[in-house]
């Protein structure tokens, strides 16, 4: 029963991320950007930590869930805003993951447990809640780099980096400097953490 219902949570998590209008090809096929996200996210936490609990788990496919609801630029584009989209954000990917969670059966102590993670409520002293932080650093170093540094002031790309670097587990930073960086990736990581 628990691996059917943690099975359901996963394919109703995937479905509503699915729904990104928003694509991106790999390998010349179009996924909803959503959708990748969360399974490049599974992907990292089981490389962090490959005997990840349910929770955990549930947290990662559902850290974003329904993210393109509320768009950047429905905030003032400050760093106030910015920061208040993130934090509606939050509880936003929390509250929709627990009504999944909900319907497809899950008690009340997991709910509890998987909207903690997603809020990030333990960060600096909840083991699991580091492991998830250091994933969300390495999808961003892995898949989003380069497009960040597209449109992103090299000045401003380098605080980035800085408070990313910041952010990560010592195990995190060691898979991160094995990634597989561009010349101009590897000097801006360089110039940002040395």
């Amino acid at each position: 029963m628990n691996g059917m219902r943690f099975s359901e949570a996963i394919r109703r998590f995937d479905e509503e991320n699915g729904r990104d209008p928003h694509l991106i090809v790999v390998d010349g096929v179009a996924q909803p950007h959503e959708l990748l996200y969360a399974r490049r996210l599974t992907e990292w936490v089981l490389r962090l930590q490959p005997n990840a609990s349910k929770p955990l788990l549930l947290a990662a496919r559902s850290q974003h869930i329904c993210r393109w609801l509320v768009p950047r630029s429905s905030y003032e584009m400050t760093r106030a805003g910015y920061l208040r989209w993130r934090n509606d954000l939050k509880h936003l990917h929390a509250k929709k993951s627990a009504e999944i969670l909900r319907e497809v059966g899950y008690d009340e102590a997991t709910i509890a447990r998987v909207v903690e993670l997603n809020l990030k409520k333990g960060l600096g002293h909840d083991q699991e809640c580091q492991v998830l932080e250091d994933a969300l650093c390495l999808v961003t170093l892995q898949y989003q780099l380069a497009d960040l540094m597209e449109k992103t002031d090299p000045d401003k790309m380098v605080g980035i980096l800085r408070k990313t670097w910041k952010k990560m587990s010592d195990v995190a930073r060691a898979h991160a400097l094995a990634l597989p960086f561009t010349e101009a990736e590897s000097a801006l990581l360089e110039q940002a953490v040395g």
